[in-house]
């Protein structure tokens, strides 16, 4: 009964028996799952996307803000190379001439001029607000550094929107305490 069971099952499976030897079974096939196929096309196209996109960064930092940095230059420099940065934002370095600050009152601003290094260019600069740092002073024996920001209107006028002095205390680690520029003439407040 087994041996007819078994031709039995082998003829409802399909499987037949090769010379009367066992049954063969036919090879299995699996169904293979449909590859995906991705095409080449959408891959080359990101690729391309973002090589532009980072140009078009790289682009904007090297040459879009050009027009918006801020050069600081002492006032030789800037007053040899008035007709490049005329209008431009710039920072200016330089010495108050003694004797020049003057504040108006209608309308509220403050005129002073300051030099450079050399003491031989000078340069008027208005600054068209009411309020300045405390350690910017006239003081009659110079040494008071001063920055401004701002543009040059023309080679006779610097317009600041900002006015920085530098501080002329000194720290003293012997005794601790803040000196102030007596060396340069600086009186003690």
């Amino acid at each position: 009964m087994s041996k007819k069971l078994d031709e039995e099952l082998a003829q409802a499976a399909g499987i037949g028996r090769d010379d009367d030897g066992p049954a063969v079974m036919p090879p299995l096939t699996v169904p293979q799952p449909a590859e995906k196929a991705r095409p080449k096309n959408s891959s080359m196209g990101l690729l391309v996307t973002l090589l532009v996109m980072g140009g078009a960064l790289v682009g904007l930092f090297m040459f879009g803000f050009k027009e918006a940095a801020i050069y600081a230059t002492p006032v030789d420099q800037l007053l040899s190379q008035q007709d490049k940065l005329m209008g431009r934002k710039v920072r200016v370095e330089g010495e108050l001439v003694p004797g020049t600050l003057e504040k108006r009152d209608k309308p509220c601003e403050y005129r002073f001029t300051i030099h450079g290094k050399d003491g031989k260019q000078t340069l008027p600069v208005r600054y068209p607000q009411c309020v300045i740092p405390d350690t910017f002073r006239d003081v009659p024996t110079g040494g008071v550094q001063v920055t401004v920001e701002g543009s040059l209107k023309s080679a006779a006028e610097f317009e600041a929107t900002l006015v920085m002095a530098k501080c002329t205390s000194k720290y003293d680690p012997k005794t601790h305490e803040m000196q102030q520029g007596e060396a340069k003439g600086m009186p003690i407040n």
